[in-house]
Formats: C-alpha cells, structure tokens, sequence
C-alpha cells in the first residue's frame, strides 16, 4: 500500500457509479437554499475579478460547474474519474471538463481566477491535505478566492457498497478550523467561515453539519499585502 493508492481506488469507485450517481444528485442544489446562497456568493466575487478562469476542482458530474456557469462564472471542471466525467460531459455539452488529479493539477501558476473544491477533499488523506491546498495557493492569481465545501465533524465514515456497486471510498469529516488554519499555512488568507447545521429532512438527508470555507491569495505590492494601513 502507498499514501496514493486513494486515488486509484476513488477513480474506480466513481467510475463505477457514475451515472446513478448523477440521477441520483441531479436535483441536490435546488433542495439546499443555504449551499446555493454559499456558491452565489463565490460567483459574484469571482465574475468581478478579471484573474483568469475558475476550476471546479473534482467536479464530478459537473452539476455545481453548470450552476456556477449559470451565474455568468467562466468555469470548467477537473476530476479524477473518467466515468464522471462523461456524464459531466452528457449532462453539460457545452462546458469543458478534464481528466486531472488535485495532488498535481496540469495548471500554470496564478492561472485561475478562482478555484472551487465542493466536497471533493473529502477522502483525501488528512496527510496529504497541505499538499492540495499548496497546490491550490499555487495555480490562483493573486486576488484569487477559494471556496471549500465539506462535511464537519470528526471521524471517517467507509463505504463499501454504493448504488448496488461495490466501492471502496473513506469520507472524511473535518472540524472546520482546523481546515482553516491548513489554508493559512498554504499562504490563504481567510474570508468567511460558514457552517451549515444537518438538515434531516427531505430528498437529501444528512448525517452531520455542512462547512463551507471561503479564502483568497493575497496581492502582495512592495512586500505588503493590498489593503494593508497598519
């Protein structure tokens, strides 16, 4: 075993379950007012921003990509796994989508205006994590804001079995501050921390609280970040 063998075994889980899961979830953001609220407001900061495209990184289905489109955000979509892809690539003909990994993702520096992980850190390794956000910190432009979703809390729920698939996949939940001061470490400075309580009724119940991380790269001019009066 090696500390990437989640990727492998992420891919071909959601290979496996791609298309019930994009049935499955198609509807999830007109059920949730509060996420949407979240995710218009990281549209309205990066349209006024003329620093690049923004990347839903592990976009999946490309439902929250199309969303973001909707909004008049320049967005495409990155993901680990092939089959979500295609039905990214189905359901959304006319975005972009690509095959790539947040460990190593095939961008400039500073290319991106913004950079939105919704719910795709979720099983990566706790290890690895400032890797990602390194990662991230690397490909925004000064000025870029970042907007994280996941579940809070503690502890690793396993799934072995998904849509009458078999698959192999730890969903991590995270305490948000402790994210939070990953994303400083990175280089990020923190614009707002949302968190959501369960919601345990309707369509898409849940099993804990909803954390929602908004950060941003800061423009750094002869050695003082902008907006600095101190």
């Amino acid at each position: 075993m090696t500390a990437f063998d989640f990727l492998q075994t992420t891919r071909a889980s959601y290979d496996a379950i791609a298309d019930a899961y994009a049935t499955r979830f198609r509807g999830e953001l007109a059920a949730k007012p509060l996420d949407r609220a979240v995710l218009v407001a990281f549209a309205a900061l990066v349209r006024d921003r003329s620093g690049g495209p923004v990347a839903d990184v592990g976009c999946g289905t490309g439902r929250v990509t199309g969303y973001l489109h909707g909004l008049g955000v320049d967005v495409f979509g990155i993901d680990l796994s092939p089959g979500m892809l295609a039905a990214a690539r189905r359901d959304h003909p006319g975005l972009r989508f690509e095959e790539g990994s947040m460990l190593g993702l095939d961008l400039p520096d500073g290319g991106l205006g913004g950079l939105l992980a919704w719910y795709s850190t979720i099983h990566v390794p706790d290890d690895q994590l400032p890797r990602v956000f390194a990662e991230f910190f690397r490909v925004l432009a000064p000025g870029g804001h970042l907007l994280l979703g996941f579940q809070a809390g503690d502890g690793v729920l396993r799934r072995t079995e998904a849509f009458g698939h078999d698959i192999d996949l730890d969903f991590r939940r995270r305490r948000p501050e402790w994210m939070a001061e990953l994303l400083i470490t990175a280089g990020l400075t923190m614009n707002a921390r949302v968190v959501r309580e369960i919601d345990e009724e309707g369509d898409f119940p849940e099993t804990s609280g909803q954390a929602f991380l908004l950060a941003r790269k800061p423009i750094v001019s002869g050695g003082r970040e902008d907006g600095d009066t101190d």
